[in-house]
């Protein structure tokens, strides 16, 4: 019995040719499987992208009307008791000079027994809003909005200063003694006139102002977004 060699490897070549064309074929086709899906899973995701967006943004309105951010607003009743534990606000202070003449005998014989004095005054003057006269019907909220009417601004102090304060000059006549009270009388008026100086440069108006601006704060960060004083 005969054996044809080279047809047994002509055979065997073929057979490895088909071998290699499946398992490229196979290849290929599992490559454009993993592809096909990737394609199909992008496309899909795109087409599903809107629905997500709306369906979070439902989710999100349902959460606000389910759960609304709840709006808080403190009774003004008790801020009163908050406020009047601050008794006097001060609000303004005014530092000033004077210059006062005091005198007495000042006549024709006023060398002989006049009495003279020039003083010079420093002293401030201290304003402001006494909240123990705030009332609760003083407070009141209309649409939201904190209305406040504040007492009347009023001077709470005014004071010399000892050590800057002093008497520059002082004339005595001949035949008088220096009068005891003219240094007292002298600081007296000083005191006078500098409160009046104070007001007639409109420390109450300036005491009032910076009360408010004050208050304002105080109000708002308890929750109150607008607030209005009135008189």
């Amino acid at each position: 019995m005969k054996y044809d060699i080279g047809g047994e490897m002509n055979i065997k070549s073929l057979l490895k040719t088909i071998f290699v064309v499946v398992v490229s074929f196979a290849f290929v086709f599992a490559l454009a499987i993993l592809v096909l899906i990737s394609v199909v899973r992008n496309t899909t995701q795109q087409a599903l992208q809107p629905v997500e967006q709306v369906r979070d943004a439902l989710a999100t309105q349902s959460a606000l009307f389910l759960n609304p951010t709840p709006t808080v607003l403190p009774d003004p009743v008790t801020i009163i008791y908050e406020i009047r534990s601050l008794a006097r606000l001060e609000t303004a202070q005014y530092s000033m000079e004077k210059i006062i003449t005091a005198e007495t005998g000042q006549s024709e014989l006023g060398f002989l027994f006049g009495d003279k004095l020039l003083f010079v005054a420093h002293g401030k003057v201290i304003a402001g809003v006494d909240l123990e006269k705030l009332n609760p019907e003083d407070l009141w909220i209309q649409n939201t909005v904190l209305y406040v009417r504040l007492p009347e601004a009023e001077i709470f102090m005014t004071t010399l200063d000892n050590d800057l304060s002093y008497v520059y000059d002082r004339e005595t006549g001949i035949l008088r003694r220096g009068e005891i009270q003219l240094e007292t009388l002298a600081r007296q008026a000083a005191v006078r006139e500098i409160e009046k100086s104070a007001m007639a440069d409109g420390i109450l108006d300036w005491a009032r102002l910076n009360a408010e601006s004050y208050l304002g704060r105080l109000f708002r960060s308890l929750g109150y977004a607008e607030v209005i004083f009135v008189k």
